[in-house]
């Protein structure tokens, strides 16, 4: 494998990416990345999955829990700060694991991100109390006013994507989606993307069974403990928005919980959608002997 190598492992939430990263990385002695935007969170434990204390300290990781949810940090934060990880990290290694569900964050470290105007917290308070007011309707709305294109391609169900892309229409008074496609800085490393699969069923039964453990777990707990964040955008993610549903007793807890699988297993389905993007990516089942996967890469 040439030098200066990142690896990033992708696939669906509940397939299995921490395992094989961590076996990976002993593999190619070396360390991992984290690129899932929930797991940046001290506060988020239960509700983003972090890896055990065990896997935590079987390899060295970077960017879990390292954020408070009272700090804001944006991708262009977590792009400048990985990028930085990473070159540090190449001074003595040759390859990196990278690994996380969150596609943005991936390819902000693996291909560079659009540049767009700075955005005034007046701005972002005065969205914010709008979303509020008119709900993920009135985003809508706005989004579709102020840039037509982009409201025909977003998740128009992620409000953080909605307020992102109005904040930028408003501050520049010009379409958020006229800022995509820009020349980026290239990389000092090459990028190779290896993604996990398994037969829907039994990632929806894997999925299923990992919110039945979060609860087990205390993320009712948790999720309490974080009410005053509530309207935190890092807070605004499933397993917590459902729950302050329940606290605000606008549905049983029961409906609550069904409520974090059918948005989770939503998620996944959205997650695999992006990832069939990555057109040179390796696809392997999820329970792939790890000897195969590091022969591979070596190999190539």
């Amino acid at each position: 494998m040439p030098t200066k190598t990142l690896i990033y492992i992708a696939g669906p939430t509940g397939v299995g990416k921490t395992k094989t990263s961590i076996a990976l990385a002993k593999a190619f002695n070396t360390e991992i990345i984290s690129c899932d935007s929930r797991q940046f969170y001290k506060e988020m434990k239960i509700g983003s999955a972090v890896p055990t204390n065990e896997e935590l300290s079987a390899v060295k990781h970077h960017f879990i829990q390292s954020k408070s949810i009272i700090d804001r940090y944006t991708v262009a934060d977590f792009e400048k700060e990985a990028i930085e990880t990473i070159e540090n990290i190449f001074k003595e290694k040759n390859i990196i694991i990278m690994v996380g569900g969150s596609g943005m964050y991936a390819d902000a470290v693996m291909f560079g991100m659009d540049k767009f105007p700075e955005i005034s917290q007046d701005t972002r308070d005065q969205l914010l109390v709008f979303y509020e007011t008119h709900g993920l309707k009135g985003l809508h709305e706005l989004l579709r006013e102020k840039d037509p294109k982009y409201y025909t391609q977003v998740d128009i169900n992620n409000p953080a994507r909605l307020l992102r892309s109005l904040e930028v229409s408003i501050a520049s008074n010009k379409p958020y989606s006229s800022f995509l496609g820009q020349e980026r800085e290239p990389r000092s490393f090459i990028s190779k993307m290896i993604i996990l699969h398994c037969p829907r069923i039994r990632l929806y039964e894997k999925i299923n069974k990992r919110v039945d453990q979060m609860i087990e777990s205390g993320l009712e707990n948790e999720a309490r403990s974080l009410i005053p964040f509530k309207k935190n955008s890092a807070l605004r993610t499933i397993g917590y928005k459902e729950l302050f549903s329940y606290f605000n007793k606008d549905c049983t807890l029961d409906e609550a919980v069904k409520e974090i699988k059918k948005n989770t297993r939503r998620f996944a389905k959205r997650q695999i959608t992006w990832f069939k993007k990555y057109d040179n990516a390796l696809c392997f089942p999820a329970n792939t002997p790890i000897n195969e996967i590091y022969e591979l890469l070596k190999s190539e």
